[in-house]
């Protein structure tokens, strides 16, 4: 069993609502170091699988054909044996 967790994040050059909310209401909380917030999703799948070679060409296939949006969105991924 493998578990693999997936990082999607909004492509640079798109806007992210949800990040300049968050950094602002950050900001006004006194955290004033802040100068960036980006936000994304984290996907964890526990995968049966016979290698971690197998197991990657597969999470990109589902992170190509339904996880991500390739128009707004890249990924990564870790992949761990369990």
């Amino acid at each position: 069993m493998w578990v693999v967790k997936i990082n999607i994040i909004l492509k640079k050059g798109i806007l992210d609502a949800q990040g300049k909310a968050t950094q602002q209401a950050l900001l006004s909380l006194g955290f004033d170091e802040i100068s960036s917030v980006r936000i994304g999703k984290l996907i964890e799948l526990q995968v049966k699988g016979e290698s971690k070679e197998e197991i990657a060409k597969r999470v990109t296939d589902m992170c190509q054909k339904i996880l991500v949006n390739p128009i707004i969105e890249d990924f990564e991924y870790e992949i761990e044996e369990q």
